[in-house]
């Protein structure tokens, strides 16, 4: 004669001594006091430990799976801080893959799925008919709002690491070698221009050179007057053209006059930039971006491979997202432009920046960047640095966070360049070292010792010179 145990039970007319040893398992229904304890430790187990309730109450398989995965995130989280700590450039290489994003997003949103189906299969095993009749609202309540904080947390990170993937392929290129530093520095192209659908009237309002320390992130910017004539070009097609020097034009086709700004209309209009820079596109840039770099390499003696243009517009929104920047104004500036060469000021202001500390929107920041009209370009410079030093102290880590979706919505319309995914990690560890030193800014203006008719080129580049490896002081001082 066969003897076979008999099925383990699983209803509420479990024996007496189930009851009491396993009250999780096999609780007693009857009682609305323990059924009302038992959903609480439930409700908060599953929040604190998911897949636990399952583990205590309910399938133990979906119960060992929310616990591992549990377990394998809490080891992702430590691991990637750890790493943010001690690893800082192996973290932000992973941490800016496109790879690592997507596989991020990924596991996030499998974790959210995961923690809801434990969070309402937790709630079908508290049995909430059989609790006291006011803890049933309570138990509900508080389950739907730990699911909500624990599934929405996960949501939002997968919604942020595929904002980080999206907003990094739209901006840098894909790929493309990052280059060593030129002689200590990396060398950045600055260019703000309008937004206009054709180049013949796209000149850079702002052109100026960010040279960063490879090694300190010490940051010194070399802002270029607009209207600067005759300069030399680096070695290529355009010291071809040009050997002596940039000649000016006569007719607003091809840009008026000898100015550095006027290079993207000449080579995009007046002359065929695609043979001119016949890999310019390819890589990302432009052949009037590539010939006003090879004009900054010139004046100033260093090397530029990388360039990055700011859409002048589309900083407004930038602003706007940092929530404003804290600016000095020194003196009264308009809002507005002529639209004709002697046009009365009361027919084009369109309201006024006041001179004092104020904390500025995208708008009025946008304007004391580009006024001109009542001051000269020198001081629309200096103005111009000021904004960049004013936005840099606003980013960050706090702001960041706390905006970070509207900044990366901006971003991927603020930004062109040809910079390379693979250098964004060197460019944020460096951006961070950056936050932690004055920055040094130079302006070729007659306040800074440059004539803005004949500027002595060779004094241009001993003064970037000396300003970017300044001499060792000796014992004697």
């Amino acid at each position: 004669m066969s003897t076979m145990a008999p099925p383990r039970p699983t209803s509420p007319t479990a024996p007496a001594p189930l009851v009491r040893e396993r009250p999780m398992r096999f609780p007693d229904a009857s009682s609305p006091a323990l059924m009302t304890r038992r959903g609480w430790w439930l409700v908060v187990l599953n929040f604190l430990f998911p897949g636990s309730a399952q583990v205590l109450a309910g399938n133990r398989r979906l119960g060992r799976i929310g616990l591992v995965s549990t377990l394998v995130m809490w080891v992702l989280v430590i691991a990637a801080v750890l790493s943010g700590m001690l690893g800082r450039s192996m973290f932000l290489a992973i941490a800016t893959n496109w790879f690592a994003l997507l596989f991020a997003q990924a596991l996030l949103f499998a974790y959210a799925v995961l923690w809801l189906v434990l969070a309402v299969d937790t709630l079908r095993l508290v049995r909430l008919v059989k609790t006291g009749t006011g803890a049933r609202f309570g138990i509900a309540a508080a389950s739907v709002a730990l699911l909500v904080v624990a599934s929405g947390t996960a949501v939002q990170a997968a919604s942020v690491a595929g904002t980080t993937r999206d907003t990094l392929g739209a901006i840098f290129g894909a790929s493309g070698p990052t280059v060593v530093p030129s002689d200590g520095y990396y060398n950045i192209l600055l260019l703000g221009a309008d937004h206009v659908t054709s180049n013949d009237s796209k000149r850079f309002d702002s052109i100026s050179v960010v040279s960063v320390n490879a090694e300190t992130g010490a940051t010194v910017i070399t802002g270029f007057p607009r209207d600067m004539p005759g300069f030399p070009f680096a070695a290529g097609p355009m010291q071809d053209r040009y050997p002596n020097g940039h000649e000016g034009h006569a007719d607003a086709t091809c840009g008026w006059g000898s100015g550095i700004n006027q290079l993207n209309t000449e080579v995009e209009v007046c002359q065929d930039g695609n043979l001119l820079y016949p890999d310019a596109v390819g890589s990302g840039s432009a052949p009037g971006i590539e010939a006003t770099k090879d004009a900054a390499e010139g004046i100033l003696g260093i090397e530029i491979p990388y360039y990055v243009t700011i859409d002048m517009y589309a900083f407004e929104d930038l602003i706007d997202a940092l929530g404003g920047v804290e600016i000095t104004v020194k003196e009264r500036l308009p809002i507005g432009g002529p639209s004709r060469t002697g046009q009365p000021l009361e027919d084009w202001v369109k309201g006024w920046i006041e001179p004092g500390t104020q904390r500025m929107d995208g708008f009025t920041a946008q304007w004391y960047a580009r006024s001109r009209h009542t001051t000269s370009d020198f001081d629309r410079m200096r103005r111009q640095r000021e904004l960049q030093q004013a936005i840099l102290a606003q980013f960050t880590p706090q702001v960041v966070l706390a905006r970070f979706e509207a900044l990366a919505d901006a971003g991927a319309d603020l930004v062109s360049t040809d910079l390379p995914q693979s250098f964004i990690p060197t460019l944020v560890e460096l951006a961070l070292k950056a936050r932690e030193q004055e920055m040094t800014t130079i302006e070729l203006t007659p306040d800074g010792g440059i004539d803005e008719y004949e500027p002595d080129w060779a004094y241009i580049q001993e003064l970037l010179r000396s300003t970017l490896h300044p001499p060792t002081p000796t014992p004697e001082g």
